[in-house]
């Protein structure tokens, strides 16, 4: 398989993306923090203050061929696990560019990628956006179903 994006491109592309992260942690206050994976990765955390859910962090990584981002949702669910995957699976159908998914310890993720050479400004503020609109938008209802008793009055 051929390398679509070499490593010079990819070290361009990193640079290009914390500087994209950087501008919009001036213009949204909701931005908390944005860290960076270890030396040798292409990663970036991005942490944000909800109003839902209490601070929900993107995970941006950059790969040869695909930038994936995913958010940590919620646990697995202690009770109603068959309404709750039900649930989700029908918002996939309404969500564009990303998707619920069962992740470690079958916690619940929303997640996507774009293909390296659709990544600009633009879509980066985009992915960030739709994560965190996404969870504030569902965590409310999800968490309910999902932890019903804790709720109960």
């Amino acid at each position: 398989m051929s390398e679509l994006w070499g490593a010079g491109d990819l070290e361009l592309l990193d640079r290009q993306i914390s500087e994209w992260l950087a501008r919009m942690a001036v213009r949204d206050g909701n931005i908390v923090a944005i860290d960076r994976g270890e030396a040798d990765e292409h990663r970036w955390y991005v942490r944000m203050r909800g109003e839902e859910k209490e601070f929900t962090t993107v995970w941006l990584t950059l790969g040869q061929r695909t930038l994936r981002y995913e958010t940590y949702v919620m646990p697995h669910p202690e009770e109603n696990a068959e309404a709750l995957w039900e649930h989700l699976l029908r918002r996939n159908e309404f969500l564009v560019g990303a998707h619920f998914s069962v992740g470690v310890e079958d916690a619940v993720f929303l997640r996507g990628e774009l293909p390296v050479g659709s990544v600009n400004e633009q879509e980066v503020d985009r992915v960030v956006g739709t994560l965190w609109s996404t969870v504030e938008r569902v965590f409310p209802f999800i968490i309910r179903i999902g932890f019903a008793s804790r709720f109960a009055d």
